[in-house]
């Protein structure tokens, strides 16, 4: 199993801007050091709950300050732009990383970004659809016009052209019937899981995803899913811990039933109905704990979904950075090597 970290750049108290973005460096270049596989970046808009506008501009820049790590987006919300922009961008961060670029594509799930930016996300799957069969069409390096209901264009070529042939690892995130399917028909790689999401759900999902696929094109399809980690030797932290992974799955929840509050920017968490208990949360949604219990649940993660790839979740809500970074120490050094 491979292993990467994702970061969503977030901050419960508005830290600054460039306090969040130069410890997200630091994270980088930490994970790279420590020997994760990848590091991806989630695209967000409007608040305090993610920074980061433009991922591929981050994995480029952290590409460049790293030696070995793959860099991804996870994910680019492709219906919110113009898809030939998005293969400009593609193409131009594999290049500048030298073709360590892996690209998460999803359909976005927040109303309140959709709606500040002109657009339904009722409109997102037929966009979403469009625009990969536009990003496809461009990296096929010949000349092409396009005709849609979202977008139509004369005879276009793009440049550059991605490094990576013919284009870099997709990855999209559903779980859905209807996205498994399209997923796997097109050769991607999937995503699924995250802060608010049991892991019975999970299996569910596998189960799902087993009795959908083609047998050909599930063997070609890698799967990924994320989780919330803490890693300590000291399980006296797990309260307070919990509680800065909460404010998380509160605005994510609250995002996508649009009972969303943000306040001047700030994110504001909103408990919901029937919220997970401290127990629940560590039994059934996330890894944390003493490094023999991360081994326990994530080989439990692993055999309810089989996945190809972990991605785990260290920074949330305002964890402070040392703790973060002595995490991803005892991750590296006495969970994954149980994978590896």
């Amino acid at each position: 199993m491979k292993f990467g970290t994702f970061l969503l750049l977030q901050s419960p108290t508005a830290r600054s801007s460039e306090e969040i973005f130069a410890r997200g460096v630091r994270i980088g270049q930490a994970a790279d050091r420590l020997g994760f596989d990848s590091i991806w970046f989630a695209e967000h808009h409007f608040s305090t709950y993610g920074y980061l506008s433009r991922p591929l501009m981050l994995a480029t820049h952290i590409g460049s300050r790293t030696e070995r790590i793959r860099v991804g987006s996870g994910v680019v919300v492709l219906p919110l732009h113009h898809p030939l922009i998005v293969a400009e961008e593609i193409a131009t961060a594999d290049i500048l990383t030298g073709g360590r670029l892996d690209v998460g594509l999803g359909r976005g799930y927040q109303p309140y970004e959709f709606e500040r930016l002109g657009m339904s996300l009722d409109d997102s799957r037929t966009r979403f659809e469009e625009g990969v069969d536009i990003l496809l069409k461009a990296f096929s390096g010949k000349p092409f016009a396009y005709e849609g209901k979202h977008f139509r264009f004369g005879e276009t070529s793009i440049f550059p052209l991605p490094m990576q042939k013919p284009y870099p690892p997709l990855w999209v995130v559903g779980q859905s019937e209807e996205s498994i399917v399209a997923t796997a028909r097109r050769g991607f790689n999937l995503i699924s899981g995250g802060f608010g999401v049991p892991i019975e759900r999970l299996r569910e999902f596998r189960s799902k995803l087993d009795g959908m696929i083609d047998p050909a094109l599930k063997a070609r399809m890698q799967v990924s899913t994320q989780r919330p980690v803490y890693v300590t030797t000291d399980e006296s932290e797990l309260p307070a811990i919990l509680e800065e992974a909460r404010w998380n799955m509160r605005v994510t929840l609250s995002l996508r039933r649009g009972v969303e509050r943000v306040e001047g920017g700030r994110a504001i968490a909103v408990p919901g109905d029937d919220e997970p208990t401290d127990q629940e949360l560590l039994d059934k949604y996330f890894i944390m704990g003493t490094p023999k219990t991360c081994i326990a649940k994530l080989r439990e993660l692993q055999d309810a979904v089989n996945i190809n790839q972990f991605n785990a979740s260290f920074w949330f809500g305002d964890v402070p950075e040392a703790k973060v970074m002595r995490s991803m120490e005892l991750f590296a050094k006495e969970v994954m090597p149980a994978f590896r």
